[in-house]
């Protein structure tokens, strides 16, 4: 029997956490059609075929919580769109994705199904789920499946379209502080943190990398003037413009010699102990090819080294080794690199990989060295002789542990000095362990913006933690980043009610962004009206720079079709459960359903936050037990059952007694102000503002340590266009 395809109905990328998980997910609506009546139990050799195309689903626990779990399911039964949700995260682990969360739901609609997968990127998302699809009817109907195609697919797209490893190890290092990241761009600028407490990286570069430092360190001769200047060992040498000019310098200067770019870094064109003036010569054009001007310099015996500094400390230091080939007698040069040197598997041309595969086309220095040598790509390598094809860029060897005092205090001080926070410094010494003057070492290069790989994934050694050196860098050990931010959820005046919160803010002393339903504010002043997704519009208060905190507004359909715009929150705010009334496109039809989607706002509370809940709620007040942070309760009822229970245990409750608004702890009460105060009595009966909406602004102006006095003065002159001073606010009202 041959079965129909799945069909697809609609797909969404999720970027925010959202009713599933808190990462970005590909939500997918599958139609199984005829393979609702045909679990995977009922399909012969079904099982078989899977589990030989992808080995690794063995590994898979699905819910059966061991290993083998899903193929327990598989061979026992289950349904097709639960197999595509495993097939498509095996296919993202295969391309080298951590995408670990995956569910599968019937919808109220017989055969269709929601399949969900953690994305981190949209387009490596949809073509995974696609090719999930598509792998899993091809074992269903007995037909051939090029599963090595579509991994090689997504590898590529993952080398193009995700972070690079360097960026990619700084940000799982902010992540594991709690730190947040937005992605700025396609490539590797990205933000950590958020509004005024963001910083920003660039693959190895910071925002604290200066302009200046970076353009000296690219100028090789600029760069050895400096460090000569505080004492610290160059190799001596000189720019020079044409063949005959370099060999004369190298004659000054003695042979041998390096013949190097002024201002190009990753040892291209870089020509290493040089003798002869052909040899000279021809390095110069090798050199000016990758270079605006070339450098003569002294050669330095010795090993060439890698090391990493960031900010006052030397954290990481790699050696180089010569790259060579041995000769068999029968096989050309070219046909040695491939099989002794590209063969490893640390080499390959994207930037995953620790060391580069070497081309002849792509090297000229390399064709160099082999004709310093006699040879040429077509020659034959007589047996047992060894022939040196590269002598550096090789960095794989982690020599961390070894590196003496003295030099890494003389790197760091070279960091210094060109003033790079973040600086790959390449020195030549024969012994890393012992101090350069004992042995005529010398920093040969100063680079900004370092590759991290080499100390991620050494050959020999131990890799380093690099990624969190930088995050240490960048914030101080009490420090993640954010700023307080301010969830909203619900359908009871969630509009007035962020704004309510956001001027709470703004008297505070807070420069403050607001998105809500009306538009983008920054600063109590409106710079969009409403116009686009919520979403788009909320990051652009995150990226703000000048912003100390935000208010966000959010529904449950926000939540469902764009997750929300931030990771967590200080403090999130649920004012009411919204009905189901207006979601059914996304079969959302019962209470229960609206529930697990509100409940997010809850989930996304940092610990030392607080969740703003309606007791008189009976669903909200529920919530409470969700959040990991504290929780206040407000309500319009003096003797309500939750806050009483609340109450005795010593937590804070907010409510209205024969007319005054009260703030408690435990057994304490405070009186803020009575309802009938001018200002607040016409919000109530003429503007239309309702009694809870008033408590939760309190309640939450409470939770963001507003004082008492300042919460009821800025509620009495809300909307001021100018406002008081926070002295003259908190002034008894006569």
């Amino acid at each position: 029997m041959s079965f129909q395809d799945i069909q697809f109905l609609r797909m969404r990328h999720v970027r925010g956490p959202n009713v599933w998980t808190y990462v970005p997910i590909i939500e997918s609506w599958v139609d199984l059609g005829e393979l609702e009546d045909h679990p995977s139990n009922t399909i012969p050799g079904y099982y078989e075929r899977l589990s030989t195309w992808l080995p690794g689903l063995i590994e898979h626990r699905c819910g059966v919580g061991e290993r083998g779990g899903f193929l327990m399911r598989l061979k026992g039964g289950t349904w097709a769109g639960h197999v595509m949700e495993h097939v498509c995260l095996e296919l993202q682990s295969l391309a080298g994705l951590d995408a670990g969360f995956g569910k599968a739901r019937e919808t109220s609609q017989r055969g269709i199904y929601k399949v969900v997968v953690s994305a981190p990127e949209e387009q490596i998302g949809i073509t995974s789920i696609k090719a999930a699809r598509d792998l899993v009817m091809a074992a269903m109907n007995d037909k051939p499946f090029d599963v090595n195609a579509i991994i090689e697919e997504l590898k590529d797209m993952v080398d193009t379209r995700c972070l690079g490893p360097s960026t990619g190890c700084i940000v799982e290092a902010a992540k594991a502080r709690k730190i947040p990241s937005i992605r700025l761009t396609d490539g590797n600028l990205v933000q950590m943190g958020y509004g005024a407490r963001q910083r920003r990286i660039w693959t190895a570069e910071s925002d604290r990398t200066s302009a200046i430092a970076e353009s000296i360190s690219s100028d090789k001769d600029l760069t050895k003037q400096l460090l000569r200047q505080c004492g610290i060992p160059i190799p001596e040498g000189q720019i020079v413009a044409n063949p005959e000019e370099a060999w004369e310098a190298a004659q000054d200067i003695g042979l041998p010699v390096v013949v190097k770019p002024s201002d190009a870094n990753h040892g291209r064109g870089v020509s290493l102990n040089l003798k002869t003036q052909p040899d000279i010569e021809a390095a110069f054009h090798v050199a000016k090819e990758k270079g605006s001007h070339v450098i003569v310099e002294r050669y330095i015996q010795g090993e060439e080294h890698r090391l990493l500094v960031v900010g006052d400390r030397m954290v990481a230091a790699s050696r180089g080794e010569t790259a060579t080939i041995t000769g068999d007698g029968q096989s050309t040069v070219l046909e040695l690199i491939e099989s002794q040197i590209n063969s490893d598997p640390r080499r390959g041309i994207e930037q995953e990989f620790v060391l580069d595969k070497i081309r002849l086309d792509r090297q000229p220095h390399a064709v160099l060295e082999l004709q310093r040598q006699g040879l040429t790509a077509s020659s034959v390598v007589e047996k047992n002789r060894v022939v040196i094809v590269q002598r550096n860029g090789n960095m794989n060897n982690d020599v961390t542990d070894k590196v003496h005092p003295e030099v890494a205090a003389m790197v760091t001080l070279a960091s210094r000095v060109v003033g790079l926070d973040i600086a790959g410094i390449d020195l030549v010494t024969q012994d890393i362990s012992r101090p350069l003057h004992e042995q005529g070492g010398a920093i040969v290069e100063v680079n900004a913006g370092p590759g991290l790989l080499m100390h991620l994934k050494p050959a020999t050694g131990q890799p380093r933690p690099v990624g969190r050196a930088i995050v240490e860098h960048l914030f101080g050990p009490s420090d993640n980043g954010r700023i307080p931010i301010v969830g909203v959820a619900g359908s009871q005046q969630t509009c007035q009610l962020s704004q309510l919160i956001s001027w709470l803010l703004h008297l505070s002393g807070r420069r403050t962004g607001l998105a809500c339903e009306e538009g983008l504010y920054m600063d109590q002043r409106r710079v969009e009206a409403q116009d686009g997704r919520l979403f788009d519009r909320a990051e652009r208060l995150l990226i703000n720079r000048s912003l100390d905190a935000a208010v966000f507004e959010t529904t449950p359909r926000n939540i469902i079709e764009d997750g929300l715009p931030y990771d967590r929150c200080l403090v999130g705010v649920v004012t009411n459960l919204p009905s189901a009334t207006g979601l059914e496109d996304h079969d959302i039809l019962t209470p229960d359903q609206v529930r697990q989607i509100i409940r997010t706002q809850v989930d996304v509370v940092v610990p030392e936050g607080v969740a703003v809940l309606n007791a008189d709620d009976a669903v909200v007040a529920d919530l409470a037990e969700l959040s990991d942070g504290e929780v206040i309760f407000y309500s319009t009822e003096t003797d309500s059952a939750v806050l009483a229970e609340h109450r005795k245990q010593g937590r804070r409750a907010v409510y209205c007694r024969e007319g005054h608004v009260v703030l408690a702890r435990g057994d304490q009460e405070t009186q803020l102000f009575h309802l009938d105060l001018a200002p607040i009595a016409k919000r109530l009966k003429q503007d239309g503002l309702q009694l809870s909406t008033l408590l939760a602004a309190v309640a939450t102006g409470w939770a963001l340590d507003v004082p008492p006095l300042l919460i009821r003065a800025g509620l009495k002159n809300f909307g001021q266009k100018h406002a008081a001073t926070p002295s003259d606010l908190t002034r008894t009202p006569a």
